[in-house]
């Protein structure tokens, strides 16, 4: 991401970031190309957030028509409705987030993400994905990773009142600002497949309820042949009798695992718009700090439960990682 200064008329729309973050910084984000795939209420927060932070562009995928639920999470759908027909997800968003900040070249690609190839995800700095399959999730981390340059990938979910973000930030250099001075860190981060393949055993005792409960509700979806989010109550008993094979399996007590907080996953499959607002900010900070290298980023999930208002930062890593 390294080339031209900022021009005047981005050091003047940015000045108060600028003083906050520096010129190198917003330099980095001036020039970083950004990939969304699943323009659900979570992904549009972190859309605008980082629409606002001044990216250099911003690629939308989502070829699905406007829903009743997507109305409903989706603060960028226009108000009149007759100014939806014909037009996707992705070209409604692209629009709306236009009109943030005109400086952002914000473009949609249309296609089925899983048919990209490698070369493809090569145009861009990050890549942001929602609303996907479990093998979508480890299909598209991987042609990250296959790429020469590095490539940051994230994955979001939110569902009901709850929200998780994957992050894998490969092998990440960053300056950490200390009392003395600044250090320069390094971080070797797992792949989606390597960190949920992590054996529940080895976890922290302590390790976020949310984490296991999420690895349950994915996994019955692809077992299922399900699209995420579609799932409901009468899906409980299966969602049950899985959660107690998995336990089982990986010789982890089931009660780890509270049948209340699947029953509130699977109930409530639909996002909240105040725990959107919450998730696509966190995000949005996170890119902002993997872009322009400055600051503790996350390793490498992060869970977040209204219920209790707490957000957990988990390191699901492999001890032992091989080579």
């Amino acid at each position: 991401m390294d080339g031209e200064e900022l021009t005047e008329q981005e050091t003047a729309l940015y000045d108060r970031q600028i003083r906050v973050w520096g010129a190198d910084a917003q330099r980095r984000l001036s020039k970083s190309h950004i990939l969304v795939y699943g323009m659900k209420g979570t992904i549009t927060e972190f859309c605008k957030n980082i629409v606002l932070a001044g990216v250099g562009s911003l690629t939308l995928v989502d070829d699905r028509a406007v829903t009743e639920e997507a109305l409903s999470a989706n603060f960028l759908m226009p108000p009149d409705e007759n100014a939806c027909s014909g037009k996707t997800l992705a070209e409604l968003c692209r629009d709306s987030l236009n009109e943030f900040n005109p400086m952002v070249r914000v473009s949609v690609e249309k296609g089925d993400l899983a048919s990209f190839g490698v070369e493809f995800f090569d145009k861009f700095d990050v890549v942001v994905i929602s609303f996907c399959s479990l093998a979508t999730k480890k299909l598209i981390n991987e042609r990250c990773r296959k790429l020469s340059k590095r490539v940051s990938f994230y994955t979001v979910d939110c569902r009901d009142c709850c929200g998780e973000i994957f992050v894998d930030l490969q092998k990440y250099n960053y300056a950490k600002k200390r009392l003395d001075g600044t250090t320069e860190c390094e971080l070797q981060y797992p792949s989606f497949q390597e960190a949920i393949s992590v054996p529940w055993r080895s976890l922290p005792r302590k390790v976020s309820k949310l984490y296991l409960a999420m690895r349950v509700i994915e996994r019955f979806e692809e077992d299922e042949g399900r699209k995420p989010g579609e799932i409901c109550i009468e899906d409980l008993p299966a969602v049950l009798k899985l959660k107690k094979e998995l336990c089982e399996a990986q010789s982890l007590n089931e009660s780890h695992i509270p049948n209340a907080l699947l029953e509130r996953l699977v109930m409530g499959a639909r996002e909240f718009p105040p725990v959107c607002a919450i998730i696509g900010g966190i995000l949005g900070q996170e890119v902002i700090k993997a872009i322009s290298g400055k600051g503790d980023p996350l390793k490498n999930f992060f869970f977040f439960d209204s219920v209790d208002g707490k957000g957990i930062i988990e390191d699901i890593s492999d001890p032992n990682p091989k080579g």
